[in-house]
């Protein structure tokens, strides 16, 4: 080499150097800025800050976990603090929740957002909101101006933006008063959006089967109910070959060529790729009943040790992170002067303390599943524009909706209204649908809840429960006089002249809905003889509050039976028996699915691999655990059995509509136990000689599942089938952020017919375990933490012990930080 090619050679090298030293040094400044921008959106946790509007100073003390006590002087400054504390906390969670509830995603994530934003834009809740504002109590509206402005000091007050902000390169807009009512919209979202898909699929049913073919098909209840009121009701029997033989139906799509009616139409909310809730239909290792519920009960003062009565709550909702839950303790006093102090769990967007203890009473809900949305056929009047109504034809009225897009020209969205709702689509036989619903009434909002924090009786807080504007739910009551009650909470209309069940048209005057029930007249049980309440969102009355209640789409009773059977086996309870039971994973219902399995396994012995299932069904161990191979292969025939019996029977459904869905049934282990139990030939698919042959292939079906990547069946656990991923939502857009926001995955035990609700997306938000006045020997815990910031100590805080179903305190722990909030700093 010569000396000029080894100088340049030198060069080369030194450039090549110093484009690396610069590179790296842009790298380490790049991410020490993101780290430093980061920091900047962390909630201030010591020290002193001014918060204007403050009628007096208020202390917010935080504990290892992360979970605040506040102390003030008054409700409204404990309000104006949590604003501050779930702004700096938890914002994005409660831009989410109320641009989801307004149909406002897609300003904030581009087009991708635009399909879930044309179906929840359709209710216009936006301007619900902001026309209900003004109809509720000076009280009220004070609490929500404390809290928004309380919102509003706390987002400012953070040096930079939260880190999703930073991310989107957005900006967070101002949280607005309405926004709150928002954020009670999206829980009417998630708790009964599926109630007209369900009274559509019923529609269908009948228009399309025989009517005794449908009523099987689609019961109420049956043997596994384990209500409050009245007994289960009886399985009913398969209709007779006369009604329906698989044999000899010809689907009527094939008879007459007919499909989807020209005019049908679907709403995104009644459509899979629209729905909010994905349904898997009819895949094997995938239940398709919905995870959405929840737990309580409780039991009176004569048993426990203490002689106080005892609750016991776990919501199963989306799990996700951060949780939807916000824990913290209240202090303050009331216009009497009385000290008051309130624990339990808060929702980010709302100043409300929503479950929790009082020291003289505990409350809980779970979903109720009665019926509170009716779909109504129109009938057309005199032109296009309008349509019958009982005092003769109405015109529509248009509302024009703008939703904005992110990096893309906005949309303009038609919505046409009627006397009874918006009109929501056409169903296959080309009907016009509207739909009524009751979060679509002013009353559906108010904060009458709050109320519960300073009751002292089952009766004081059983009136409150009956004026609360929140979706219905089943709400448990539990005194430390030792008495409990049961009752509904929300809005419930007053039908005439129909069920509810079915679409019907309601330009006769016929049939519809007046007026709302009056608090004296809601359904309630207080003081049951036994000392033991239950529900678990199935049918929880029987007779005339059943015909007021409705039937929504009621879970099957297996979880509540469960539940019942085992407050019946004690005479005496405490905490740790209730952490016990929410914690039960034993597979109950499948008991006898694994008896059929294991009688057609031993009708194949041609193939060595199922003497292996055989042995892992023998010794599957009765519960939902992480590591069963046998519950896993239960669960799996189960469903593969479902799938060829209904096949044939549903068949002309899925002819008119692809999108039928049977699983919107959730009785449907009533009539399929019926069917296999007892194995009438004009009901089984023609594909198969008999039953036997039909269970023989749903064996081998689950088999060929099993070991369909030829990986030993041993490794098939049910936690390798359902693994719980807990994500935050941006990691569903940056998968590169998994690692850094996300739970990692975790084989936990549970299933979706037990006590211990847990699927792979789903699960308890909480478990709450309460004696008021014995708070200190409380239980609750939750997945996730307290903050939804990732540098926070406090982000992943607590899961640990929830995963694992460790016992962790109500009540705060010993303080380690100390923020006093004052008008002037």
């Amino acid at each position: 080499m010569t000396i000029r090619e080894n100088v340049c050679r030198r060069r080369r090298i030194r450039r090549i150097q110093w484009g690396a030293g610069l590179l790296l040094a842009l790298l380490v400044s790049t991410a020490i800025g993101l780290y430093v921008a980061l920091q900047g959106s962390l909630p201030q946790l010591d020290g002193v800050a001014a918060l204007p509007g403050l009628n007096a100073p208020v202390a917010i003390e935080r504990d290892g976990l992360g979970i605040p006590t506040i102390r003030g002087e008054t409700r409204v400054d404990i309000a104006r603090a949590l604003g501050v504390i779930h702004a700096q906390e938890r914002f994005f969670q409660m831009d989410l929740t109320r641009r989801r509830a307004a149909g406002e995603l897609a300003e904030l994530f581009g087009a991708k957002a635009l399909g879930l934003d044309r179906a929840n834009r359709l209710h216009r809740f936006r301007q619900r909101a902001q026309h209900l504002l003004p109809t509720l109590s000076a009280a009220e509206q004070a609490l929500i101006a404390a809290y928004t402005e309380g919102v509003n000091a706390g987002l400012a007050a953070l040096s930079t933006s939260p880190f999703e902000y930073l991310l989107l390169r957005a900006t967070p807009q101002p949280w607005r008063p309405e926004d709150t009512a928002l954020v009670v919209y999206a829980m009417y979202l998630d708790l009964q959006d599926r109630q007209w898909l369900t009274e559509s699929a019923r529609g269908l049913l009948r228009d399309r089967l025989p009517l005794a073919l449908a009523d099987f098909l689609d019961p109420v209840g049956g043997d596994w109910d384990a209500p409050l009121q009245g007994e289960p009701f009886a399985a009913l029997s398969p209709p007779g070959p006369e009604v329906f033989n698989t044999a000899t139906a010809i689907s009527e799509a094939d008879r007459v060529g007919l499909s989807n009616h020209p005019g049908a139409t679907r709403h995104p909310s009644l459509s899979k790729e629209g729905n909010s809730y994905p349904v898997n239909r009819w895949a094997l290792t995938g239940e398709t009943d919905s995870p959405r519920g929840s737990n309580n009960w409780a039991v009176a003062g004569r048993l426990t040790a203490h002689g106080g009565a005892m609750l016991a709550n776990d919501m199963h909702l989306t799990l996700r992170i951060p949780n939807i839950w916000y824990r913290a303790t209240f202090m303050y006093r009331d216009a009497q002067g009385q000290e008051r102090r309130i624990s339990g769990v808060t929702l980010p967007g709302a100043p409300a303390m929503v479950a929790g203890s009082n020291g003289y009473l505990a409350w809980g809900y779970t979903n109720s599943e009665g019926d509170w949305a009716d779909l109504v056929l129109l009938e057309p009047g005199d032109s296009a524009a309008t349509y019958r109504t009982p005092d003769g034809p109405r015109p529509f009225q248009t509302f024009r909706e703008i939703i904005r897009v992110k990096d893309g020209p906005a949309e303009t969205l038609e919505i046409l209204e009627t006397i009874w709702g918006p009109v929501l689509d056409h169903d296959h036989q080309g009907h016009q649908r509207v739909l009524r619903w009751v979060a679509h009434d002013l009353r559906a909002v108010n904060l009458k809840l709050m109320e519960l924090e300073q009751a002292e009786t089952l009766e004081a807080a059983l009136d409150i429960a009956h004026r609360t504007g929140a979706p219905a739910q089943n709400f448990l009551l539990a005194g430390a006089d030792g008495r409990i009650a049961w009752t509904l909470t929300g809005t419930i209309p007053r039908r005439f002249g129909h069920t509810g069940r079915l679409p019907t048209a309601w330009a006769e005057g016929q049939r519809g809905w007046n007026g709302w029930l009056e608090p004296a007249e809601y359904p309630q049980i207080v003081d049951p003889p036994s000392g033991r309440l239950w529900t678990a969102n199935g049918r929880v009355v029987a007779n005339a509050w059943l015909d007021v209640v409705g039937d929504g789409g009621y879970a099957l009773g297996a979880r509540a039976r469960q539940i019942r059977d085992a407050l019946l086996t004690r005479e005496q309870f405490a905490e740790a028996d209730f952490l016990t039971l929410q914690l039960d994973d034993r597979a109950l219902l499948l008991e006898r699915w694994r008896e059929v399995l294991l009688t057609t396994l031993a009708r194949l012995t041609a193939d060595p691999r199922y003497e292996e299932l055989r042995k892992f069904v023998t010794d599957w161990g009765q519960r939902a655990a992480p590591d069963s191979v046998g519950y896993r292969a239960v669960r799996t025939f189960r469903l593969a059995v479902r799938e060829r019996v209904f096949a044939p029977l549903i068949a002309a459904c899925q002819d008119v509509d692809p999108d039928f869905d049977y699983s919107a049934f959730r009785q449907h282990e009533g009539p399929l136990w019926q069917l296999v139990a007892q194995q009438p030939p004009h009901l089984l698919d023609p594909r198969y000689r008999d039953w036997p042959a039909l269970l023989q292939d749903a064996a081998d079906a689950v088999l060929t599942e099993l070991t369909a990547d030829g990986r030993p069946l041993a490794t098939k656990t049910w936690g390798d089938a359902q693994p719980v991923h807990i994500r935050h939502p941006f990691s569903r857009i940056l998968p590169w952020l998994s690692g850094w926001l996300d739970i990692p995955m975790q084989r936990l035990p549970g299933d979706l017919y037990m006590p211990r609700l847990q699927t792979a997306t789903n699960g308890a938000s909480q478990r709450l375990v309460v004696a008021p006045g014995r708070e200190a020997s409380a239980i609750l815990h939750s997945p996730g933490g307290q903050s939804g910031h990732p540098l926070s100590p406090y982000y992943r805080a607590g899961h640990d012990a929830w995963a694992a179903g460790r016992p962790t305190p109500l009540e705060p722990g010993p303080p380690q930080h100390r923020l006093m909030l004052q008008s002037q700093p």
